[in-house]
């Protein structure tokens, strides 16, 4: 075998397995990030660890590939913080961090803490790296772990401050790429032919059957299968909000968004079904509003690639095993020979066009609305219309992540959608990432002022290293999703000042990006937020746009249907 750093192994072995990009802060792994160059490996120097770990979730995700974020042990409790939203979305990013020698540990060292207990709650993999031999055996595994079964983030602890002493010591290494762990999924896991059959046949007997698509048929690439499945039967399908994009959203099965930040009518009609076919989602609380869209007692089918999860909060009458792509084939081969020759049409698909249709209705006047401030349901209308067909909408959480993932339709097979798990201010650094994941494809973020003042400083980056992405910003200056909370807390008590508690100044952010070097554009009135997209598109800059948005305007509360 040759002999080598550590350095150059970490870097053709990231090469190896696809990875484009690095996200850092440093001061971590400097001979690797030489030799990444070499490679052709873009380095990008981020303003903060939560940020980089942010971009790259963001770059996993749209890439179905690992990302990579790196920080030296003084950075290591924030890049762990960072990884949060990863873990909880399923999102294979690899975390490489810095550790003191154990000569330094209980002395009270300068900026050193314990840092492996913070990544074991935010991790499928967490391992240290005590010497350069050992690399060959944990880089890999990391791989595995990251993209295997249900993807997830993993960390390595590497010894040095910066990795050093491992990254710069010499071995025999031998750089082995196994090409499987490259890209999710590795594996296309058969179900049990016995289960097939059994939820065939209960599916052909349900009356009122839905569909419910969530991340697994994204990750999967089983879109085009839920909605061959779907018209097969006049299945209508929900879908979560990882799942968004899983069927065209103005199809007329499409139902929309379920759940906490959902429409009314996706939970409507999920409440009323007697079946429900869960792919890839593992029926948590934001996908059926904390286990109440289903109602219990409901008949479920459940497909997932995690056997754990599958009838972890709905028992399932038939559970199976699988990956979501075949599996759904396989349904799809077994009902085609008991089909009728004329398709299923019935009271059900009746109501389910009834329902959207009224919900499209109920909204027209605010999509179609002239006020100033501009309304976000006029916002999300006008980024429908706009949003080219292969484009990635990056969303971050709260009002935005209802605003987009109710609002704005993906009508495209090449149209993607990434949203937050939960941290606010992950949308724009995330979108970041996207890009260099996808430089060919638009990438567009929409936050808000609140999402976006978190990664302010990102934009520096952004200009720095070129990734043109189009930030959108519902700018209502406050964080106006906290309001009612905070009424509720004073009462009915006139004296306080509570709009310190949730209202911001307002800012002008397209200034801002201006004065990085960015394309900015500040809009006031509905009719020009067309054009101003168009122009920040087509700018070739990082461009933001600042919507001059109501303060007033709430996003909807989610539904929960009484039924008998």
């Amino acid at each position: 075998m040759p002999k080598m750093t550590g350095s150059k192994f970490i870097a053709e072995t990231l090469k190896g397995y696809g990875v484009r990009t690095i996200f850092f802060v440093p001061a971590i792994l400097r001979g690797v990030l030489v030799e990444a160059e070499k490679l052709g490996i873009k380095r990008v120097l981020c303003h903060s660890e939560k940020a980089a770990a942010y971009m790259a979730d963001g770059y996993a995700r749209a890439s179905y590939g690992p990302g990579v974020a790196m920080a030296q042990s003084v950075g290591a409790a924030n890049l762990a913080a960072g990884l949060q939203d990863a873990y909880l979305a399923l999102s294979p990013v690899l975390a490489v961090t810095g550790r003191l020698p154990p000569y330094y540990r209980y002395r009270h060292a300068y900026q050193e803490i314990d840092h492996w207990p913070l990544y074991e709650p935010v991790t499928k993999y967490n391992a240290f790296v005590d010497a350069v031999d050992e690399l060959p055996v944990l880089l890999r595994q990391a791989f595995r772990e990251a993209i295997s079964g249900a993807p997830g983030p993993v960390h390595l602890e590497l010894l040095g401050f910066q990795g050093e002493m491992v990254a710069e010591a010499e071995a025999d290494l031998e750089v082995i790429i196994e090409e499987t762990y490259t890209q999710c999924p590795p594996f296309r896991t058969e179900p049990e032919a016995e289960l097939v059959k059994q939820a065939s046949a209960l599916l052909a007997q349900a009356e009122r059957p839905v569909i419910v698509a969530g991340g697994g048929v994204a990750v999967s690439n089983a879109s085009s299968e839920i909605v061959e499945l779907a018209e097969m039967l006049s299945i209508p399908v929900a879908t979560s909000l990882n799942g968004k994009g899983s069927i065209p959203e103005n199809h007329p099965l499409s139902v929309g968004v379920v759940g906490t930040y959902s429409r009314w009518c996706a939970n409507q009609l999920v409440s009323e079904a007697d079946l429900v076919l869960f792919v890839g989602s593992h029926t948590g609380g934001q996908v059926s509003h904390f286990w109440q869209v289903p109602r219990r007692g409901i008949k479920v089918i459940q497909i997932d690639i995690n056997p754990s999860a599958i009838g972890q909060n709905y028992p399932a009458q038939v559970a199976m095993f699988g990956d979501a792509k075949v599996t759904l084939r396989r349904l799809i081969e077994a009902i085609a020979p008991t089909l009728a020759p004329t398709s299923r049409s019935n009271p059900w698909t009746a109501r389910v066009s009834h329902l959207v249709a009224q919900w499209r209705k109920e909204l027209e006047p605010l999509f179609n609305s002239e006020s100033s401030p501009i309304r976000p349901e006029r916002l999300c209308n006008e980024i429908c219309e706009f949003l080219p067909s292969d484009a990635v909408l990056v969303s971050d959480t709260g009002h935005a992540g209802i605003w987009s993932g109710t609002m704005i339709d993906l009508k495209t097979p090449g149209q993607r959608y990434l949203r937050c798990a939960g941290s606010l201010g992950w949308g724009f650094p995330a979108a970041l990432g996207a890009k260099c994941a996808v430089p060919e494809k638009p990438v567009i973020c929409f936050t808000g002022d609140g999402g976006f003042w978190y990664h302010l400083s990102e934009l520096e980056t952004a200009v720095r290293c070129g990734i043109n992405t189009v930030t959108v910003i519902n700018n209502n200056h406050s964080l106006n999703q906290d309001k009612a909370g905070v009424d509720r807390a004073y009462g009915n008590a006139a004296a306080g000042n509570r709009e310190e508690l949730w209202v911001f100044d307002d800012a002008d952010f397209s200034k801002i990006a201006q004065s990085m070097g960015g394309f900015g554009i500040r809009v006031e009135r509905p009719a020009d937020i067309q054009t101003a997209l168009e122009q920040a598109l087509a700018s070739g800059k990082p461009s933001v746009v600042d919507i001059s948005s109501d303060i007033n305007a709430f996003a909807p509360l989610p539904h929960v249907p009484e039924i008998d």
